[in-house]
């Protein structure tokens, strides 16, 4: 009963809510990394990466644009499918 009726009821919300929740990791460490809270400087990440390139804003703009570029793909790539999937699999849709 369990594998025929509840498994594949809830397998794509699973997957779903897992797509979007890496995504949202991924920001939230980030934002963390940033704000001086995350990560330390040893240990490489886009909010650090961020952090250090705004003293450079004016005179190489790239060192801050290349990591804000990475991570919006980065959490866009796992939001987006996470939402197509959402809206295949919604039967309130269909």
């Amino acid at each position: 009963m369990i594998l025929k009726h509840l498994l594949p009821n809830c397998l794509a919300p699973l997957l779903i809510y897992a797509t979007i929740m890496v995504g949202s990791f991924i920001g939230a460490e980030a934002t963390l990394a940033f704000l001086g809270i995350g990560l330390k400087q040893p240990v490489v990440s886009w909010g650090s990466s961020i952090s250090e390139g705004q003293r450079y804003i004016r005179d190489s703009p790239y060192i801050l644009f290349l990591p804000c570029a990475f991570l919006i793909t980065a959490v866009v790539s796992f939001v987006m499918p996470g939402e197509a999937i959402r809206e295949a699999l919604d039967p309130k849709l269909r």
